[in-house]
């Protein structure tokens, strides 16, 4: 009984950590809506994933979707990025979202 609780205990605090973080020049990378970008250069895209589930059971959504908007904005950087979009939905802790560089484009 006691490992059962141990183990289910040590899910659930993992279930709360976030692993991703922000590089300092991913930082500096914004995420906006397609509106937002009209006068931007769009320069690629990018698919970013992370872990949705620890041992079966699912990570909170919000914090998911928290790292894969890092994860994108530290990607953003090796296109010369400084802006993200969300192409779609987070699916299973994956999202696809395109470059722009919307500073001096």
């Amino acid at each position: 009984m006691r490992n059962i609780t141990f183990a289910l205990l040590f899910s659930i605090t993992l279930m709360g950590c976030t692993w991703v973080k922000l590089t300092p020049a991913g930082e500096k990378v914004r995420v906006l809506s397609p509106t937002e970008v009209h006068s931007c250069r769009m320069l690629g895209k990018t698919t970013v994933s992370v872990k949705a589930a620890v041992a079966g059971i699912p990570r909170d959504e919000k914090k998911v979707q928290k790292e894969l908007e890092a994860l994108a904005r530290n990607s953003a950087i090796d296109l010369k990025g400084d802006t993200v979009v969300p192409l779609s939905a987070a699916d299973k802790g994956q999202q696809s979202f395109s470059v722009y560089r919307c500073v001096d484009p």
